[in-house]
């Protein structure tokens, strides 16, 4: 399915936090985003966009914003970005782009919050990376195009480890999780070392699920009897459902090879769209767990995406 807008005003600025502000057109580099934005560079929100339709909505309450106050690079009549999925192809121009984010966590008021505040862009903006350079101008047709629903998983890793986040340690668990995901079929999106905090673990598993999409975040460490031990009750708070048979194929299996599984504390969990599945913390245990696990979680991602049904074999 297609959806179509019409390109309003491609904005840019020369420093992060400040409004951005209209140019004729702006040049889209690959793997980069616009020509002179602060913005820009490689990572995965290179270009934001936002619905002029919003911006409208925002200024019948008389607040007089112009194009470019919320921050946004692109801005477009007729296409509600945050109803679209992560992983949705957009083309304007000669430019092709895949959003990558919904929206946005606001950790310091920008200067528009400032002025008038409130600011659209953390809950009806998205991000994308640049596909296919080339330039896009006020009045370009925007095709947006839903992603293929057999397009290959996407992950995140987590790794847990207070040493490891110190830089007192090279964790390993966590890259080999993550080369076993590359190649498995999985496209890694992101990999984070964490301490052993909680509160930061929800908030990025968060993040995960409800801005970037992904379809299954992998978490390494805190799974054990430890005091500091707390990622199965970070993961458990921000689940929407419970998927226990994963974590206790996981356990079973690994019972086989030493009776200390018994001890491993890990859960696995479904928040909207994702799969989240701890595992310990040396990278003996994650590739045995991933091992054991790998082949049966294609067809429950699948489910989870609307690409097959219960009952398919």
């Amino acid at each position: 399915m297609k959806l179509q807008g019409t390109v309003k005003a491609i904005c840019i600025s020369p420093a992060r936090g400040t409004e951005k502000r209209p140019v004729e057109k702006g040049i889209f580099k690959k793997d980069h985003g616009i020509e002179n934005d602060a913005h820009a560079g490689r990572w995965h929100r290179q270009v934001s966009l936002l619905s002029y339709d919003k911006v409208v909505e925002f200024n019948q309450k008389g607040a007089g914003v112009v194009d470019g106050d919320f921050g946004e690079n692109v801005l477009v009549e007729g296409i509600d970005f945050k109803h679209l999925p992560v992983g949705t192809i957009l083309k304007a121009g000669t430019v092709t782009l895949r959003m990558t984010q919904i929206g946005k966590d606001c950790h310091s008021h920008c200067a528009i919050h400032q002025r008038v505040g409130d600011c659209i862009m953390p809950r009806e903006g998205v991000f994308a990376e640049v596909l296919e350079e080339g330039e896009i101008c006020a009045g370009d047709v925007m095709t947006a195009t839903l992603p293929d629903p057999d397009r290959p998983f996407t992950a995140a890793v987590i790794t847990l480890s207070d040493k490891g986040a110190k830089g007192e340690r090279r964790d390993e668990s966590g890259p080999a999780a993550a080369l076993m995901l590359e190649e498995a079929g999985y496209e890694i999106v992101e990999t984070l070392l964490l301490p052993d905090e909680p509160a930061l673990l929800k908030k990025e598993l968060c993040r995960l699920a409800d801005q970037r999409q992904v379809d299954l975040v992998i978490t390494s460490g805190g799974t054990g009897f430890s005091l500091r031990d707390q990622t199965p009750e970070a993961t458990l708070a921000v689940a929407d459902r419970n998927a226990p048979g994963i974590a206790e194929y996981i356990r079973m299996r690994s019972a086989q090879i030493t009776d200390r599984a018994m001890l491993s504390r890990g859960a696995s969990v479904i928040r909207k769209g994702t799969l989240i599945i701890n595992l310990p913390g040396s990278p003996k245990a994650v590739k045995e767990s991933l091992g054991f696990i790998l082949h049966g979680l294609d067809h429950g991602l699948k489910i989870l995406r609307g690409s097959a049904s219960e009952c398919a074999r």
